[in-house]
């Protein structure tokens, strides 16, 4: 059985995030989803997604195929369903495609005519809004720090830190020193290479990925997720950042979701309630609208390659797209599109040619090429639907 993940109706709702990834690679707890399927599986898997992404994520049926919503995290009895499906039948629950079973390459977003459709009555988490990453964090961080301890047994913890609770896992090549490590409210997960200074204050859940660091004195609330080579300090609560991305100074960061490679500036803080205590709304991609979000807490989404200077403040609800520069005193508007540069006093369109120049000198610090093929995927994010253009 060949493994693919594909973006269902849902990817346009999920921008900015799914401008620059599938949906199966959106973090969710420790790992990403398309992490959770291998791990689950055994079956490395490939994706369908916009065209203008395949390149970097090829779509590679072979024989029979179990196309799965790249948004579903698995379960055992998610998975059983999934496999016993035969070729043309689909799965399907509240009005969403779960999976697909085909001998052909499905190519077009809806399904076949004549597919027969099985409903699947059991419990599922299926990411349809970016708030749910955050929102839903807690939960899939216990799951993913279960998949990856199970039958195994945590590194030493060093007795110079303050422990409390016991679901508490460091990698062999983890650091943690001098800090409180509370894992009553939640696990904390702590990956190779992975450090925590001293004077840290944690209260999980947490995951550190590999070759992330807390900085000296951060306040960590759960549920956070730090994904690989990382750096944080200041008050982190309830917040996820995908990788290679840094909030490495004081500040306030809540109920927010990072891609790759962002940058907060020092004391870069976001709001994550308004002053009423009313839902939050935020930035519609498909509804060219803000729309509420059921979340009275709600803080900063933000794209890939975007980017904060200095005392930025963010109000409640806000949506950066990709590869934005924001800075200055006052509040930014609360959805700023991608390639953008300015803040309260206005924004004007960021070059492209200079936008790669940053890109390229933020990854070269972590020894990663921008290629031409992210390039590419970057230049078409900054012509999608008027994206890059005045504002």
């Amino acid at each position: 059985m060949n493994l693919i993940l594909f973006d269902g109706k849902e990817r346009d709702q999920l921008l900015p995030l799914t401008f620059t990834r599938p949906m199966g690679l959106l973090r969710w707890g420790i790992l990403t989803i398309s992490e959770k399927w291998e791990k689950d599986m055994g079956l490395p898997p490939s994706f369908r997604t916009v065209e203008y992404l395949q390149r970097k994520y090829p779509h590679q049926p072979t024989g029979l195929n179990l196309y799965v919503n790249g948004g579903l995290c698995p379960s055992p009895e998610l998975i059983d369903s999934l496999v016993e499906l035969e070729d043309g039948q689909a799965l399907v629950a509240e009005n969403a495609l779960l999976g697909f079973m085909s001998t052909q390459s499905w190519e077009d977003v809806d399904l076949p005519s004549g597919v027969e459709e099985i409903p699947f009555l059991g419990d599922f988490r299926l990411c349809r809004f970016p708030w749910q990453l955050f929102a839903e964090n807690g939960a899939e961080l216990e799951h993913d720090f279960d998949r990856l301890t199970k039958g195994r047994e945590s590194a030493e913890i060093s007795k110079s830190n303050t422990v409390l609770g016991g679901r508490i896992f460091l990698e062999p090549s983890a650091s943690v020193e001098a800090s409180i490590l509370n894992a009553n409210t939640g696990s904390i997960y702590v990956g190779d290479e992975a450090s925590i200074l001293e004077g840290c204050m944690i209260r999980g859940g947490l995951a550190l990925a590999e070759h992330s660091q807390l900085k000296m004195g951060a306040k960590i609330y759960g549920a956070t997720t730090l994904g690989p080579y990382c750096k944080a300090g200041g008050e982190i609560n309830n917040s996820i950042l995908f990788g290679y991305s840094n909030k490495g100074h004081d500040g306030f960061l809540g109920n927010a979701v990072l891609g790759e490679w962002c940058n907060l500036g020092a004391d870069t803080n976001n709001s994550n309630l308004k002053n009423n205590y009313d839902e939050v709304k935020i930035w519609s991609y498909v509804e060219k609208k803000f729309i509420s979000t059921g979340q009275q807490f709600c803080g900063l989404i933000m794209g890939d390659h975007s980017k904060s200077g200095i005392n930025t403040m963010f109000n409640t609800g806000t949506i950066v797209g990709v590869s934005s520069n924001i800075f200055g005193s006052g509040f930014p508007r609360n959805y700023i599109p991608s390639f953008s540069w300015g803040g309260a006093s206005g924004l004007i369109p960021y070059r492209f040619e200079k936008a790669m120049e940053t890109a390229d000198r933020m990854m070269a610090r972590r020894g990663i090429e921008l290629d031409s093929i992210e390039i590419e995927i970057l230049k078409e994010v900054y012509s999608l639907n008027g994206e890059g253009q005045s504002n």
